[in-house]
């Protein structure tokens, strides 16, 4: 861990990851509340599904991320 106030290149490659995760699952959440209520049709289940199968996918990848 760096001292107060300095970062090294770790420091900055965890706090770009901790965002891009946070700023990922806001987008996430935010896109799921909407495309839930919109009204497709009759293709409006499988546009929900579709999109839930990606929100889950794109969640693994930064799960998987994180173990590595």
């Amino acid at each position: 861990m760096s001292d107060i106030l300095k970062l090294d290149g770790v420091d900055w490659m965890k706090l770009a990851k901790g965002a891009g995760i946070a700023i990922v699952g806001a987008l996430l959440t935010y896109g799921s509340s909407w495309i839930t209520g919109q009204d497709f049709g009759t293709a409006t289940p499988m546009i929900v599904a579709g999109f839930s199968l990606l929100a889950n996918f794109i969640r693994k990848l930064f799960t998987s991320a994180a173990v590595v």
